[in-house]
């Protein structure tokens, strides 16, 4: 997950790597390149919504090191490039706690830079869709401002990655750091959890339990969704170029919940066990400040990263079907 320059350090000394967020940590092991140039990597995580689990078999390599921390607390390290991936990103988890969201944003965001400015070191905003709110413009370029309630429930993380990518560039500006900002759509995969509240691992979970899949409002609202590898291989794409961003990450394929759900009903129906009843759909009433599309432009991702997400949705679901299943003891 977290690639070196090329070529060893001055001094001779391995690249040093910090990750905010152990969760996608996990895939540090998909890149042979990061071992073959000695990377060494540094996770973060107070493992507020990441799991232990996800990582352990990681735990005793030579070249990998976690600490639990709070990112909203200051932390003294001396690294290369800085992948900051910290903030609840479900809305049942940032809803929870909507002021520790925010800080995590803000004064997150501002620990990690300070740390960039200190050792000089490249920095990562992890961003999200949700800085376009609920667009006025379909699909989303880097260039639309956005559409989003500034005093609405979902606004501690909308407004908080807003803000964060600011304080990104106000360190750019004035500070000469070199950043890098992804502003990522939805994405999935193996290692969710279970219960972590956004639409593909509900509708999966539901599915494989025997409980009826929950669809809020009409089931017409859209998103896109990328498969996990693709953003790790986007995120490594844009940290290693010389592209400030912002810049989308997600696949433009584009499914209202309705398709969603009807998708994973084809994909899990048939890998049931005879005592699990076959899926089916619930509507409930909508969450406030819902956004009724959601779909990339990814033109800046392909011109200037030569980057495109390869795992087509009913691909994706397929392998995360298998990991929720074994998790689930089906």
């Amino acid at each position: 997950l977290l690639l070196s320059p090329p070529g060893p350090l001055a001094d001779g000394v391995p690249p040093q790597h910090f990750s905010r967020g152990s969760h996608l940590s996990v895939y540090v092991g998909v890149f042979p390149a990061a071992r073959a140039r000695k990377t060494q990597v540094i996770c973060l995580d107070n493992f507020f919504t990441g799991a232990k689990d996800n990582i352990k078999h990681l735990i005793g390599k030579p070249n990998f090191e976690v600490i639990r921390h709070d990112v909203v607390e200051p932390i003294l390290l001396e690294v290369d490039q800085i992948y900051h991936l910290a903030c609840p990103a479900s809305p049942i988890h940032y809803k929870y706690n909507p002021v520790k969201t925010i800080k995590t944003s803000v004064l997150g965001t501002l620990n990690m830079l300070g740390m960039a400015k200190r050792v000089k070191a490249r920095f990562l905003l992890s961003s999200t869709s949700e800085v376009y709110g609920d667009p006025l413009q379909h699909p989303q370029t880097e260039e639309y401002w956005g559409n989003v309630n500034p005093i609405g429930e979902r606004a501690c993380y909308d407004e908080g990655k807003r803000v964060a990518e600011t304080l990104s560039f106000d360190y750019y500006r004035e500070h000469g750091i070199e950043i890098r900002v992804a502003r990522i759509f939805n994405t999935y995969g193996p290692k969710m959890s279970l219960d972590d509240g956004r639409v593909v691992s509900n509708f999966l979970a539901q599915a494989l339990r025997g409980t009826p899949m929950t669809i809020y409002g009409d089931g017409k609202q859209t998103r896109s969704f990328q498969y996990i590898s693709d953003l790790v291989a986007g995120l490594v794409a844009l940290m290693d170029g010389d592209h400030t961003g912002p810049i989308n990450i997600g696949n433009p394929g584009e499914f209202t919940m309705l398709e969603l759900a009807e998708m994973i009903k084809e994909v899990v129906a048939p890998q049931l066990p005879p005592s699990v009843p076959a899926p089916t759909i619930v509507f409930k009433e909508n969450t406030s400040d819902d956004p009724q599309k959601r779909k990339p432009d990814i033109t800046k991702a392909k011109t200037l990263l030569k980057w495109e997400p390869k795992v087509a949705l009913r691909d994706g679901l397929g392998r995360m079907i298998e990991d929720f299943k074994t998790r689930l003891g089906l």
